[in-house]
Parts: C-alpha cells; structure tokens; sequence
C-alpha cells in the first residue's frame, strides 16, 4: 500500500478564508502535503482542481464543498461533500435529502465538527451537528482543528494566548465524538472517521495586536487523514481522484497528528486463516484473528473494540493482540508532547466479522 498525506476541509477567498486554491497549493507542498480537499462554504469552485508541482514534489488539489442552511441560524448541520461533480447547496435544509443526493451522484459525505461548542467572546456560535437521525453518509470528521480552539479558549486572555502558541492546543479528538463513533460501530454501522483542519486562516486583530489565527502552513503541520492506496499518485487527475475517494470510501485511513513526531508509516492490519484485511475492511474470525499494529516511534497503544478498550500497551512500536470476538477493532496512539499526554493517532477500524 502507498501512503498518501492528505489535508481536508480547507476554505479559501471563495468563502471565509484568505488565500487562493494555487497560494494554498504553494503553501502545501512546502510542508510535504500530497492531498488537497478544499471545501469552500456551500460553493463547488470549478476549474482549480489538477496536480500541483514543486521539484520533485507533486500534490493533487481536490475540490468539494462545505453545505450547511444559511437561512437556519445558528447554521447547525455542516456536510463535507465530495466527488459529486454538481452544487448540491440548494439542498441544505434538508440533511437527508442532501446525503441521499450525494450517494445517487455516486460521491461521498462527512458530517463536519460534530461537536462544535460556542465562543461567544469571539463571535462563534455553536454548529453542533444535530440530525442523527440520517442515514448513508460515509462517515464523520473525528478531529477538527480549528474547532478544539473552541474547547481550550475560556477567556479572551487564552484566545491571545492560543493565537500565538497554537502547537498548545491539540489535545485528542472530542470525547463526545469518540464516544458518538463508538456507538455507531457498535451498532453495526461503519462510518470511516477523517480529521480535518477547518483551516481559514484569519487575520484578527485586538487593539494593537495583529495576528493571522491558524496559518494553512500550521494546519498542514498537525491534524491530517492519511490515506492507503494501491498505487502512488500517476499525475493523472481522473484515475487520481477516483483513487484518493475510493480509499476514503472505504475507510482505508488514520488521522495523524503530526506536530509532536510524523505520524507517517503508522500500519494497522489484520491477518486471518485466508486473508490480510486493512483499515476499513472486514474479515472473519474463524478460530482467531491476529491484530497487528506498527507505529513511527515508542507511544502508548490501545486497541479499541466497540469502544472499549481491550489492550494498552506503554512505550511500544509493535504491538499483537489476538482477537477471539467479532467486532470493530479501532488503535489510539498517545503521545506526551508540551507536558501533557495527547491523542496522536487514531485508525479507522478493522470490523472482524462472526465465523461462519
């Protein structure tokens, strides 16, 4: 498998950010980006996807779109929408209708911030998605930078100090999140889970002090989904889209939060009596299946199992456990960075399956 750096949910001068989708390319491959999935709010911009390229450096710029009701306020019910090839914005008021829309134009969608509190001191209310009565969209955004700003900031004091040492921030996935995940799978369902950045790039301004909050190169340095491949990027845009979506369709993915150590080369397999299954596959548990999990540097392991944690292991790069029950078996990596322990890995599951 090839392993593509990919960083999703970014806004550009088409909506509320302030760079261009070619400065925002520029930007990514400086910090070793191969995936771009830029989501303006409740626009398709056409024309700007294609591959970008810098020496020996290639990035693939992808476009979806952000939708979500502007007449509804506050604006709950954000959808990442991808690989439609058609606007879909006139479909905002009705969440349902909208995934259904999607899956019949064969793309995919990802609920965004799904727990996403106010900051009243700085304008930003709460966009909290709220329809969970919806069904068929391929999965949820787990970790969203800009979003945990929102969770650590308490005062305007803290606002100015995050503005300034944003690396403080990233601690670990929402755990209202996590735990809404782990329902899920545990339901049966499989939702792939991706991070995204929600990146802006604000220029704010408080009396004298003049700060851009989150620059895209920050954005590129930390939460990522990285994805698994067949084959690495030809250069071609078709067979590359359709490449870099089939691997989010299936869930073949982790996040990675690459600020503390690279995150790059993290493997979560499965091997059974027949076969090797990957993230996002199933397999059957026939007499046993072997988890296997290989991690770029020493970190604390967990092997989640429908939510609950069923191995720990501290200060390893390889870890086996042997699974005995069907499931969906997802890994959490945590490292201490900035002196605290935080989340820096988090798979997609393997969903093994009852023996026949």
């Amino acid at each position: 498998m090839h392993e593509l750096i990919t960083n999703l949910h970014l806004h550009t001068t088409y909506s509320d950010g302030s760079a261009t989708h070619a400065q925002i390319a520029k930007i990514a491959l400086d910090n070793l980006i191969d995936v771009l999935l830029i989501t303006d709010h409740n626009v398709l911009v056409k024309g700007v996807e294609g591959l970008y390229q810098k020496g020996n450096r290639k990035l693939l710029l992808l476009v979806g779109e952000e939708i979500h009701d502007r007449v509804r306020l506050p604006q709950k019910n954000h959808l990442l929408v991808f690989n439609t090839g058609k606007e879909l914005a006139t479909h905002a008021h009705h969440p349902q209708f909208l995934i259904d829309q999607v899956r019949k134009a064969e793309g995919i969608s990802f609920i965004a911030h799904p727990n996403d509190p106010p900051l009243k001191m700085f304008g930003e209310e709460d966009i909290t998605w709220e329809d969970w009565g919806v069904t068929g969209y391929t999965g949820i955004e787990l970790w969203n930078g800009f979003s945990e700003l929102k969770t650590v900031a308490h005062s305007y004091l803290e606002g100015i100090f995050y503005a300034y040492f944003p690396r403080f921030i990233a601690q670990r996935p929402p755990p209202e999140t996590l735990a809404k995940w782990d329902e899920l799978l545990a339901n049966g369902k499989k939702v792939v889970a991706v991070g995204g950045s929600d990146a802006h790039a604000f220029p704010k301004r408080l009396g004298p002090l003049r700060r851009t909050v989150f620059p895209y190169a920050f954005h590129f340095q930390t939460i990522n989904t990285h994805i698994l491949t067949e084959q690495p990027l030809s250069g071609e845009l078709i067979p590359d889209r359709k490449m870099v979506f089939e691997a989010f369709r299936q869930g073949r993915a982790f996040i990675g939060y690459d600020l503390p150590h690279p995150t790059r080369g993290f493997r979560f397999t499965a091997q059974g009596k027949e076969k090797t299954a990957w993230m996002g596959e199933d397999i059957r548990l026939e007499g046993g299946v072997t988890l296997q999990v290989r991690i770029p540097a020493r970190a604390e392991c967990r092997i989640i199992k429908d939510g609950k944690p069923v191995k720990i292991w501290k200060n390893r790069e390889i870890c086996t456990y042997i699974a005995n029950q069907p499931g969906a078996y997802r890994v959490e990596c945590y490292l201490h960075y900035l002196g605290k322990q935080r989340g820096w890995i988090f798979s997609n599951p393997i969903y093994i399956l009852a023996s026949r």
